[in-house]
């Protein structure tokens, strides 16, 4: 049984006329004759009389006309969900973030794309940099948003913006009354760093920043989201360097200062499998691209 046998049985069902049948489909009728036989050869039923008066539907023939039409539209249904999974207009985004796109305008971006992709289901998952590196590939992710572009081979990457570095300090802290925080006064402070193991290449960034102004920070804590470390700070238990981001955290307690020094920013990226040919994920990108 194909398909097109379900169509020729329909339009016949509808018709009763062999001659308006085959006009309605575009064929002779000889063809659509023996397209008929065959179904009914395949069911093992008659499903028309056939005689002077006309054609008839026979109780078979009743019977297996609402299956054969509920069989077309679930191969339409089908075909149209293939088309729109590939037109990236359907399906599933399973998104890591780092915290700081949540105060650079990653909730706006999100609804956004939901609004012009409403039959797409968009998973977001709050990892470090490090995390979301190993379920990208795990592929437990379709997409990372992540504080590196150093990557494994197996990933791929695209920068999306950067900020500028803050001094962040408790703010009752003798040098949260400056406008501006040399990177030398932080030399004897306590400082509460990104973990290590959480993204070693952010955690060695902020090192090397210190190291290049003349101090290695005396590391007090470590913490494995930013917003907690912002929370630590904000609890006078040390100083920290973090992405100006944090600024709009409303963490009470927490300053946030410039830095006197021109420094490297802090970057995010847009990371995924190279092996990976997504089109929501295509889409996701240049929704972001196009409202920038």
């Amino acid at each position: 049984m194909e398909f097109r046998h379900l169509r020729y049985f329909l339009a016949l069902a509808e018709e009763l006329h062999f001659g308006r049948a085959a006009q309605r489909l575009a064929i002779s009728q000889p063809p659509l004759s023996v397209a008929i036989q065959q179904l009914e050869a395949s069911v093992g039923a008659r499903l028309f009389d056939r005689d002077s008066k006309g054609v008839r539907l026979t109780p078979a023939g009743e019977a297996f006309r609402g299956s054969a039409q509920a069989l077309l539209d679930r191969a339409e249904d089908a075909c149209a969900l293939a088309r729109e999974v590939q037109a990236g207009e359907v399906g599933r985004l399973r998104l890591g973030f780092v915290g700081s796109t949540l105060f650079n305008g990653l909730s706006a971006w999100l609804q956004v794309f939901q609004a012009s992709h409403p039959k797409v289901e968009v998973i977001v998952i709050e990892l470090n940099s490090q995390d979301q590196i190993d379920a990208l590939l795990a592929e437990e992710l379709d997409l990372g948003l992540v504080h590196t572009d150093r990557l494994p081979p197996a990933l791929a990457s695209q920068p999306l913006y950067s900020e500028p570095f803050l001094a962040c300090l408790p703010a009752g802290h003798p040098l949260a009354s400056l406008e501006q925080i040399p990177l030398a006064s932080l030399s004897d402070q306590p400082f509460i760093l990104f973990s290590r193991k959480g993204s070693p290449d952010y955690h060695a960034r902020i090192v090397e920043i210190c190291r290049q102004h003349g101090f290695y920070p005396r590391l007090q804590h470590e913490g494995r989201h930013w917003l907690s470390v912002v929370s630590l700070v904000s609890q006078g238990l040390g100083v920290s360097i973090v992405p100006a981001a944090f600024r709009q955290a409303g963490v009470q307690g927490a300053v946030f200062r410039p830095l006197a020094e021109a420094i490297e920013a802090s970057a995010v990226f847009a990371a995924w499998r190279r092996d990976s040919a997504s089109v929501l994920r295509a889409r996701f990108l240049t929704n972001r691209a196009s409202k920038a």
